[in-house]
């Protein structure tokens, strides 16, 4: 691959991380701001927030740049967001 396209790759690479990375920050907010989070499935954001940490840890493997920043930074708005209803949950249990 010529020194360019692997400059565009990387590049798409790191817009590609960025919006999807933007993406979580909204539920973030919203849950921030005291939102009723019971219409979030815990078992969705566990498994995500799992997954996360699971493609960070494969970027660090291969040292792929982009994948390392997006899922590190992503990690942040989805465990709050975890943690959220994971707090709710176990206050709903005690009652």
């Amino acid at each position: 691959m010529a020194p360019q396209a692997g400059f565009a790759v990387t590049l798409l690479g790191y817009a590609a991380a960025s919006l999807t990375t933007l993406s979580f920050f909204p539920q973030a907010i919203k849950t921030l701001r005291g939102a009723d989070v019971s219409g979030i499935s815990l078992r969705s954001y566990g498994l995500l927030t799992i997954g996360i940490t699971a493609w960070a840890v494969y970027g660090l493997l291969v040292g792929d740049g982009p994948l390392i920043a997006a899922n590190v930074i992503t990690l942040l708005p989805a465990s709050l967001v975890l943690q959220r209803r994971l707090k709710a949950e176990f206050e709903h249990r005690r009652g």
